[in-house]
């Protein structure tokens, strides 16, 4: 069996989720605090990737990061960055597709929480920021967990983005998603279910540890 496109998989997922993690706190800050009229439209753009087929979104992406288009020629010429068929492509396109799993419980937390918790901390003299570093992020362990654990979830089973975006490069874009469907294509179900199986595990045990982590499962196995 070929490792490559799981260590690759497990590449983009960890990337992806890492920055998706500094990216989403402030906008979901934003959104559970914001009374702007323009919330609903940008929590409607943020949610679109929960119900577009992957395809559109790729398709887009695609047009989008072309060097014969306005935008990718942009990146191409000043920037000397061509997305289409890279991994950065790749990083990009996960950033967006798994955005929402990464917001929406990380924005859920931060409304849940008292107001009184925030206006304590203005009293003692924190700044917006310190409030949300010190006080508010620590207290909604739980739905960061969450948020950490579904977007790197759901980018290891990334097919159709990653199949527009990327193709099928070994090496540098062939996820384990596309190694699937390679195999498949090929009648080598063998292969397919190995790599099958293997996402299959993983994503269960992902699942099966946010869901321990919530419930308070770890810390009484542990006492």
């Amino acid at each position: 069996m070929n490792w490559e496109p799981i260590i690759l998989t497990l590449r983009l997922a960890a990337v992806t989720t890492i920055l998706l993690l500094f990216i989403s706190i402030p906008i979901a800050n934003w959104l559970a605090n914001t009374k702007s009229k323009a919330k609903p439209f940008i929590e409607a753009v943020i949610s679109m990737p929960l119900v577009l087929p992957p395809t559109v979104l790729g398709f887009y992406l695609l047009i989008a990061f072309s060097p014969n288009n306005g935008f990718g020629a942009w990146l191409d010429q000043t920037l000397g960055l061509s997305l289409i068929f890279s991994f950065e492509g790749l990083v990009i396109a996960s950033l967006i597709y798994s955005l929402p799993f990464m917001v929406h419980p990380i924005q859920s937390g931060l409304s849940s929480l008292p107001q009184s918790i925030s206006e304590a901390s203005f009293m003692i003299g924190k700044s917006k920021l310190q409030t949300l570093i010190r006080v508010l992020l620590p207290n909604i362990k739980p739905s960061i967990i969450t948020g950490i654990t579904l977007s790197f979830a759901h980018t290891m089973g990334e097919f159709g983005v990653v199949l527009m975006i990327g193709g099928n490069i070994p090496g540098q874009t062939k996820v384990a998603s596309i190694a699937i469907y390679d195999e498949v294509e090929s009648l080598n179900y063998s292969a397919a279910n190995n790599y099958a199986l293997i996402l299959l595990i993983f994503s269960f045990l992902v699942l099966l540890s946010v869901y321990m982590i919530n419930n308070g499962a770890l810390k009484r196995f542990w006492k």
